[in-house]
């Protein structure tokens, strides 16, 4: 090894690691709406039975001609408008998605050409609901090396393009939507303070997409069989979520020092109101702690959490230096919890 590289590798080892905050949030839903009662007319249910079982009241479903990365676009641009960032000084795109525009190139790229960063390298992340959990923790450590100064983080999903909507126990929880965020250091904040990340793929069969990879290509056979569409095995995806994401979030504030108490607010995954329930259960806190907005989006996948963020900020619900826990859980399965100190200007 030269002279140089030893240098390089010996500055690289005594580098203290940079915070990462995020500095700046968006989202964006499709106009269409489809309520309850418009489910009414597509499959045998009622408003009344998906109330009661998932709390949801309604969905966005997204155009014919309006794909997963023109969501994510839209999302994009109102995260940089809130931190104050021209598109050109992004550094790096992660898009979270399960329902790409095409399976390559990435949907970040396509994002990356819509929204003119075009100095940023661009990637996706497929880790289901739990995408945008992930994304963040892997932009926090590409902002703590100083591999990147301005990272963008979007959850992003098209659902209803992979919902069989004459399954009634299906069609029900999904929609449509994106969100996104603006990870940057800033001097004296914390930023993310603890990220725990767990899969376990022994559990995969029980909640999937069987076709359309190189496992089951697209046939024939498997259109017919609507095999190109979500599968999941309901009971047991409730029972591993909720004792997962209990876990996941204790872990975090644990890592941390943490009880509930500490927490300003806990945001879920928005998938159904008695998973939320759960888990307010069992970590405690006061029912203002936890933010929920599913009863208007249902089940957005990576978008959920994100989008959830967003809102929350945008309606004042956090100040700065408040503590904020995101629990996610999604097919893989993969899970995980993070806690944030919130950052303002």
């Amino acid at each position: 090894m030269n002279n140089i590289i030893k240098a390089q590798v010996a500055a690289r080892a005594n580098q203290t690691l940079r915070t990462a905050c995020i500095t700046g949030t968006g989202s964006y839903v499709p106009e269409k709406i489809l309520t309850n009662a418009d489910l009414e007319k597509m499959v045998e249910t009622s408003n009344e039975w998906i109330v009661e079982r998932t709390g949801i009241e309604e969905r966005h479903i997204a155009a014919p001609d309006q794909p997963t990365s023109a969501l994510g676009a839209k999302a994009a641009q109102r995260a940089l408008e809130a931190a104050g960032v021209a598109p050109e000084d992004v550094d790096m795109i992660i898009t979270a998605t399960i329902t790409p525009d095409m399976v390559f190139p990435n949907t970040a790229c396509l994002i990356q050409e819509t929204i003119g960063a075009k100095n940023a390298f661009c990637f996706d992340l497929e880790a289901a609901c739990s995408g945008f959990l992930y994304s963040l923790d892997v932009a926090a450590q590409f902002i703590a090396t100083g591999r990147a100064d301005t990272v963008l983080v979007i959850g992003a999903e098209k659902i209803s393009s992979i919902t069989d909507w004459s399954d009634r126990s299906m069609c029900v929880l999904f929609g449509d939507a994106a969100g996104a965020a603006v990870v940057q250091h800033r001097p004296g904040a914390n930023g993310l303070l603890a990220s725990v990340m767990r899969s376990d793929g022994g559990l995969s069969d029980l909640l999937k997409l069987p076709a359309g990879g190189s496992r089951m290509p697209a046939s024939e056979e498997t259109v017919k069989a609507g095999l190109h569409y979500m599968k999941m095995n309901g009971r047991e995806v409730f029972k591993h979520a909720v004792n997962s994401m209990v876990g996941a979030a204790r872990d975090a504030m644990e890592s941390c020092g943490l009880t509930i108490d500490d927490i300003k607010l806990v945001i879920p995954h928005q998938a159904n109101m008695r998973i939320v329930n759960a888990i307010a259960g069992r970590l405690g806190g006061a029912p203002e702690q936890y933010f929920i907005n599913l009863h208007k989006y249902g089940n957005t996948s990576a978008a959920s959490v994100i989008v959830a963020l967003d809102e929350a900020a945008r309606a004042g619900r956090l100040d700065k230096g408040d503590l904020v826990m995101l629990i996610a859980f999604g097919g893989g399965f993969v899970w995980g919890a993070g806690i944030l100190e919130w950052w303002t200007p």
